[in-house]
């Protein structure tokens, strides 16, 4: 009996830890229905044809959050809205360089 429930405990734990509510994130997104999203590829895409390069790119706080180098080569984390695919925030270091106005 003991066994299942430090079981049931490690997988419960498991779930908490992989919720989209943990993200650790600089920013976050009211993003909506992941229906509307557009895709990664679609980000990548565009990005590189402003000059960027793409090391990686995964979902973070409602945001697609791109790890890469800008045009003028500094390495960065940036965050775009994954509906418009518009930038959001450019970090680099802990240090802000680019935070769209609201």
């Amino acid at each position: 009996m003991r066994k299942i429930h430090s079981m049931s405990l490690a997988m419960m734990m498991v779930a908490i830890a992989s919720s989209p509510a943990s993200a650790t994130g600089l920013y976050r997104c009211d993003s909506g229905d992941r229906t509307t999203w557009k895709s990664t590829q679609a980000l990548i895409d565009k990005v590189k044809a402003e000059g960027w390069s793409v090391r990686r790119v995964k979902e973070d706080g409602g945001c697609y959050e791109l790890y890469g180098t800008t045009p003028d080569g500094q390495r960065v984390e940036a965050y775009f809205h994954p509906v418009t695919l518009e930038k959001h925030l450019v970090a680099r270091r802990g240090q802000v360089l680019f935070r769209k106005d609201n």
